[in-house]
């Protein structure tokens, strides 16, 4: 199936009923479960995509590749959806995508979710992820990028700043599409075109369980910036989250870590998942595995050295 390229009030006209109907705070999440996976499955992946099954620190996961990916490098993706809802499945065709653009393969982890498993249960489950991914593929910590939206942009970051800290080592690269790196701090605004401050409360409620809301493992805006790999952040300005990666991106430019950072106007929160249905989503696609690319083949020159 080819990509589509509609008209962004065209593609925003189509999605709002469903998000507004999925991200419901009175509904259960099992049930937002359900109707997300199901939505996402009419989403097409890139033709020639190879997936395949396996299991990365205990958990599901899937590595998706293409013929002429490259071995010697990878990408970690942990997938968004309030810490409570998304999968494998309904960030498939995003991963196949970046894993097209970046040359790598994408490896997908099914991190256990909120409210069964607070935090910080998706952060311990990245951390075993990235350790075994390294045993698996025989790569060095920086020939490995982390990436992830919304979310699971919070756990991305997070495994980075565990990495330095706890293993003294560090990824290729952070890529991040609006990430949610302190979930208490609930924006002004009651709805945008998916997320809505209800469920964004109710997410940040079930995720930190009997936590502490200032602990960097739930919050990572709050946690140590020094140190870690160049990262990318993109976000739109109608965004809830918009004013918490403009503080993230301030954050880590004053801990001098290379940033690159893309403001969009006219798109939607992680409209990259829409990739498909319209070219402007598909660029920012392209531009963050780009950004992937380069993080990693840094390493692999920097190793020839």
């Amino acid at each position: 199936m080819r990509d589509l390229n509609l008209p962004l009030p065209v593609t925003r006209a189509m999605l709002r009923p469903i998000f507004w109907a999925i991200l419901n705070a009175r509904l259960p999440f099992p049930a937002q479960r359900t109707l997300f996976e199901a939505v996402s499955r009419a989403q097409p992946i890139p033709e020639g995509a190879m997936v395949r099954q396996m299991r990365l620190g205990g958990r599901a996961a899937e590595r998706i590749s293409f013929e002429d990916t490259a071995d010697d490098g990878a990408v970690l993706y942990l997938h968004g959806g309030g810490y409570t809802i998304g999968s494998i499945t309904t960030h498939r065709t995003l991963a196949a995508r970046l894993a097209r653009e970046a040359g790598f393969a994408v490896y997908i982890l099914d991190y256990r979710l909120a409210p069964e498993h607070p935090y910080p249960a998706a952060l311990d489950d990245a951390e075993a992820a990235f350790v075994d991914l390294m045993a698996l593929t025989g790569c060095r910590s920086e020939q490995i990028a982390i990436s992830g939206d919304s979310a699971g942009g919070g756990p991305a970051l997070g495994l980075a700043q565990r990495l330095v800290t706890h293993h003294g080592c560090t990824p290729a690269g952070l890529g991040l599409i609006a990430p949610v790196t302190d979930p208490t701090r609930i924006p002004d605004g009651a709805r945008e075109l998916v997320l809505n401050v209800p469920w964004m409360r109710a997410c940040a409620t079930a995720y930190v369980g009997d936590g502490d809301p200032a602990d960097p493992r739930f919050a990572p805006l709050l946690g140590e910036m020094r140190g870690l790999p160049p990262t990318y952040v993109q976000v739109d300005v109608s965004e809830l989250l918009h004013g918490q990666c403009v503080d993230l991106v301030a954050a880590l430019r004053a801990a001098d870590v290379p940033v690159r950072y893309t403001e969009t106007r006219g798109m939607w929160h992680v409209a990259q998942l829409q990739a498909a249905l319209t070219a402007p989503a598909a660029t920012l696609v392209r531009e963050l595995g780009q950004f992937l690319r380069s993080v990693i083949r840094m390493a692999d020159l920097q190793e020839l050295d």
